[in-house]
């Protein structure tokens, strides 16, 4: 785990040993003012998270970070062994599907030039993981940037404009050498493998169809895909389609490779599954944290295969929560998870309006990493509706030294 490409971090040799590193006491937030009124460049929150700083809960340092980086359409970066930072494109500068990756240096942030094969982009892209020693990296897709970023549109899932498969890349060789069609996988999004780097099973969250696919190598060395969870949509009234999907937008696992968590930014839950069988994950744990599906909403819920109520609208500090659960970050020792509201600025004014004007939050669970379950610290709130400039939308929490959703053990 490093601060920067190429530089020691802590230096945790194995994804156990990072378990015993210290407890967190600060997170970066990338925060976006677009689409919300704000005339103000998107920054980098630095958030108090140590619960004896008498700045607990509170932004204490905030960076423009658009002086750093010009790029656009981009989604994720990981370092590499080189010392490089790889970033995952979702498109082309005129909006259209490009699923490349681009390389920088390390130090500087310059652009040195793109990882893959000339010619050889995905036909759409958004997250990917790789595991060296199994030569192998997975990415994932969304859509062209044209569709997604003026929000969602039914007509765009029915003329199969929306990603439905993964791709399988040779790490030497920079190419793609299966691509794999998912069983109800549509917008295949966050792809994590197990930390344990001699392990060839990992995970991907494909948000529209609410399903979890699980992805491993056979004996032949190919790699196949199944579906493992499935969210069943909810049956409603007073929303854009009579059935609402979950709409699974984050995932990530335990360093210790013993739980899978995501978020259902729709219905409002997030959850925990025990993945000691990869093939057959089960249940430990359930919490709504808002969603569109609360009591005294706009929405009715007509029909639910797995709820006898709406749940209750949730009030954190004396605030009403708006939104639902989206990125998600754990703690290195797994006792906590560290959960953001905003999914993207023009899905946020589609389906939540009240982010706009409210701006989003981070929320803290505490976790039992024992026999499973998740409780919410009615104590931490972070607001972003209240910084300087006007509410803003946060996004997906980072430790300064490596967390589980960006490190790679090689």
């Amino acid at each position: 785990m490093a601060t920067k490409c190429g530089k020691c971090g802590p230096g945790y040799p194995t994804p156990l040993e990072a378990m015993k590193g210290p407890r967190e006491e600060i997170v970066y937030l990338p925060c976006i003012y677009r689409n919300t009124g704000t005339e103000a460049p998107d920054y980098l929150a630095t958030v108090d998270i140590d619960p004896k700083s008498p700045q607990y809960c509170q932004v204490i340092e905030a960076e423009d970070i658009h002086a750093k980086c010009g790029l656009g359409y981009v989604h994720t970066s990981h370092c590499l062994a080189s010392g490089e930072v790889m970033v995952s494109t979702l498109g082309d500068p005129k909006g259209n599907g490009k699923g490349g990756f681009v390389l920088l240096d390390g130090e500087t942030f310059e652009v040195k030039g793109t990882w893959e094969q000339p010619g050889g982009a995905a036909p759409l892209g958004y997250d990917f993981w790789y595991q060296p020693r199994h030569n192998v990296m997975i990415s994932t897709e969304w859509a062209a940037p044209n569709v997604f970023r003026d929000g969602f549109n039914p007509a765009h899932v029915e003329a199969g404009l929306y990603g439905s498969h993964i791709h399988v890349w040779d790490w030497q060789r920079h190419e793609i050498v299966q691509t794999l069609p998912l069983q109800d996988g549509l917008i295949p999004l966050e792809v994590r493998f197990l930390h344990n780097p001699d392990a060839a099973h990992g995970f991907v969250g494909c948000a529209l169809s609410s399903t979890i696919q699980h992805f491993y190598k056979n004996q032949g060395g190919t790699w196949s895909v199944e579906k493992v969870i499935q969210v069943p949509p909810k049956k409603v009234k007073g929303w854009l389609l009579p059935e609402m999907p979950s709409l699974i937008t984050d995932i990530l696992l335990s360093l210790d490779d013993r739980f899978l968590y995501f978020s259902n930014w729709l219905h409002g839950d997030l959850r925990q599954y025990d993945i000691s069988d990869p093939h057959r994950p089960r249940l430990t744990g359930q919490l709504f944290l808002g969603g569109s599906i609360v009591k005294g909403g706009p929405v009715q819920v007509l029909e639910d295969q797995e709820l006898e109520s709406q749940p209750e609208p949730l009030v954190v500090k004396g605030k009403r929560v708006p939104g639902g659960p989206q990125m998600i970050q754990l703690s290195l020792d797994g006792k906590r998870l560290y959960i953001t509201t905003s999914l993207y600025s023009a899905w946020d004014k589609q389906f939540y309006p009240d982010l706009i004007r409210e701006g989003s939050v981070m929320l803290q669970i505490d976790v039992d990493t024992i026999k499973g379950g998740l409780k919410l610290n009615p104590n931490f709130l972070v607001d972003f509706g209240k910084e300087p400039l006007g509410p803003a939308l946060a996004h997906e929490p980072r430790y300064p030294g490596g967390d589980c959703s960006s490190d790679i053990w090689l």
